[in-house]
Parts: structure tokens; C-alpha cells; sequence
């Protein structure tokens, strides 16, 4: 199985139409486009996440904008796209067809392939709180690193063939609630992964 983009070549720079943010401010938020082939026999949907590999563990960190973050801080996931329930004759979709732009406090719902369902992205949770930009963050919402991160951050867009139609999910779910409601019913999965990072040594 394969999944390929026209928008960034596999392990390189990330457009800043793609991303949310950028050094001048909200970028053009567009999703990219993906397709994807291959499927082994029995394929009845797919699922689509998107995760930031490399986000930095400490909020405090994060916040403190007058110091680095150092390359070798501790990293986690975090979860810009999780789509589910893409019928199994889909196998692409157009960059900008399911995000184009910033929504404040998060897309109500997400344009998508029929018959689809987004769940949250981790922007739900960096934004809570604030009374400008919190909700819920539903569908893709692009790259938007911290421009004091010296760490160019990876960001992976991978496709899984299940043997389901529709996954058992609760009407609001995570990336979180996809992975665990997979488990026993990946038949192949594929992954491509594209850069993007905001501090100054990531210039081209």
C-alpha cells in the first residue's frame, strides 16, 4: 500500500499554504492533497490521521517564548486530522476539499468525502480557555510549531485499509479514539511525511 502527495514531496518541506501558522501570522490552512493505492482485497473503508511527531511535553516551554527549545526536549504526538469512514472507493482527495482557512474556535463541520466523519485535533485542548480562539477543533487544521523550537517538526499523513465499514466511535472523538477503535481491523497501512518548522534556522 502507498500514499503519495502533490502538494510536498515525502520528507520535505511543508508549503505554508498548508499550514496554520506562519511567521506573519495564520497561514493558509489548506489541507493538502493525499491519494492513495494499493488496498489488499477485503478493504471495506479507510481511515486518514495526521500527527506532528515531534511537539514539545512542556507547556511551560512552549510558553516561554524568550528561550529555545532545545532539539533534545522529550516529544510527543499531536493530532491535526483524524478522518474515518472513507469509503473504499475513495482513494484521494483534493488539497483545500476538506480545509481551507482559519476558522477561530474550530470548523463546526469539516467538508469531507460523503459518507466520512472527523473527529477533534489537539488544538481542542492547546486552545481551551481562550475566549478568541477556543472550541472544538474539528478536521484538518495544518502545522502551526512553536517559532522557538529549534527541532524541525515531521509531520506524518497515514492512510489505514480496514475491514470495516465504520468504525465504533462516540459522536465526539480524538485521534486517540481512531487508533484504539482500529485495533484487529488494519488490514495495510501506508504514511508520507512532510517538514515544517517556524524558527529562524528553518528558513530556506
Amino acid at each position: 500500500m502507498h500514499i503519495a502527495s502533490e502538494s510536498f514531496d515525502h520528507g520535505q518541506p511543508i508549503p505554508a499554504a498548508f499550514a496554520f501558522g506562519t511567521p506573519e501570522g495564520f497561514g493558509g490552512n489548506r489541507n493538502p492533497q493525499l491519494s492513495w493505492g494499493g488496498a489488499p482485497a477485503g478493504t471495506r473503508a479507510f481511515a486518514l490521521l495526521c500527527i506532528d511527531a515531534d511537539a514539545p511535553t512542556d507547556p511551560a516551554l512552549v510558553a516561554n517564548d524568550r528561550v529555545d527549545i532545545p532539539v533534545e526536549h522529550p516529544r510527543g504526538d499531536f493530532m491535526h486530522w483524524a478522518m474515518v469512514d472513507i469509503p473504499p472507493q475513495v482513494t484521494s482527495i483534493e488539497a483545500g476539499s476538506c480545509s481551507d482557512g482559519v476558522t477561530k474556535g474550530g470548523k463546526r463541520t469539516p467538508p469531507g468525502p460523503s459518507g466520512t466523519r472527523q473527529g477533534l485535533n489537539d488544538y481542542t485542548g492547546w486552545f481551551a480557555g481562550d475566549p478568541e480562539m477556543g472550541g472544538d477543533w474539528s478536521g484538518y487544521d495544518g502545522p502551526y510549531p512553536p517559532a522557538h523550537d529549534l527541532r524541525l517538526h515531521r509531520y506524518f499523513f497515514r492512510v489505514f485499509a480496514l475491514d470495516v465499514e465504520h468504525l465504533e466511535l462516540p459522536e465526539r472523538f480524538t485521534a486517540g479514539d481512531v487508533l484504539r477503535a482500529m485495533q484487529g481491523h488494519v488490514l495495510a497501512e501506508a504514511a508520507t511525511w512532510g517538514s515544517y518548522g517556524l524558527h529562524t534556522s528553518h528558513a530556506a
